[in-house]
């Protein structure tokens, strides 16, 4: 399992956005900034690449007190014992990854639909990545955005934490969280900022701002909110 509050942020790493920055460099920058999570994504390096930038960065993160999950990759994941990995709805089975993970690690799934959500959670998920939730140019995944409806929908039926992705900005953080999800996860508006740390800091103070209103809306039962974080 996984804290719910550790995936309040999660920073993906993308070199191409990151004005000249690495993987490493992204992630050391998102951390200061307050990041709770970090995924490390790259569809194009080898392994042999990527496997010094995954020690870097699971050492960062340690430090930290950050979780760091690797994108797809479940070799890398494992070489560098990451926290957990990623699944997309066209890499290996959750069910699989889960075998070969072990004890102890996260295992997060995205999906783009109820169906897929309930599947991903009775599979062995930790956690749903939950979107596009709104359009984005990001990633071209082939799905069109699920809205906040979708949040709400698996809230009411599923205990996973839910991370929503896809055109998240500091205007639309708010409606996520106040439908339901445990945080973001954000690409280019953070990656692609000029300051990452600077940017990172101004998700997190508008998610925290979003958990108090959400907080707030909750119905009050003797006298008390109830815990839901």
């Amino acid at each position: 399992m996984i804290p719910r509050q550790a995936c309040r942020l999660c920073v993906i790493t993308d070199p191409e956005l990151g004005r000249g920055l690495s993987h490493v460099g992204i992630t050391r920058q998102a951390l200061e900034g307050g990041a709770s999570m970090i995924q490390l994504r790259d569809k194009s390096a080898g392994l042999r690449e990527l496997l010094p930038q995954g020690q870097q960065i699971a050492r960062l993160c340690r430090e930290r007190g950050a979780h760091f999950i690797v994108n797809d990759r479940l070799d890398l994941a494992l070489a560098v014992n990451a926290d957990g990995v990623h699944l997309g709805q066209d890499d290996l089975p959750p069910m699989a990854a889960r075998a070969a993970l072990g004890p102890g690690k996260i295992l997060g799934v995205s999906t783009h639909s109820l169906e897929q959500a309930i599947r991903a959670a009775e599979e062995g998920a930790d956690y749903l990545g939950i979107g596009p939730i709104f359009s984005t140019s990001t990633k071209a995944i082939g799905y069109e955005p699920v809205g906040c409806a979708m949040i709400r929908q698996l809230r009411a039926r599923l205990e996973l934490p839910l991370i929503a992705i896809g055109g998240i900005t500091l205007d639309t953080i708010s409606s996520v969280i106040r439908a339901g999800a445990a945080g973001v996860a954000v690409i280019s508006a953070i990656v692609g900022d000029e300051d990452v740390a600077l940017a990172t800091r101004g998700f997190l103070a508008a998610i925290l701002e979003a958990e108090k209103g959400s907080r707030s809306d909750e119905k009050v039962v003797d006298g008390s909110f109830p815990v839901s974080l």
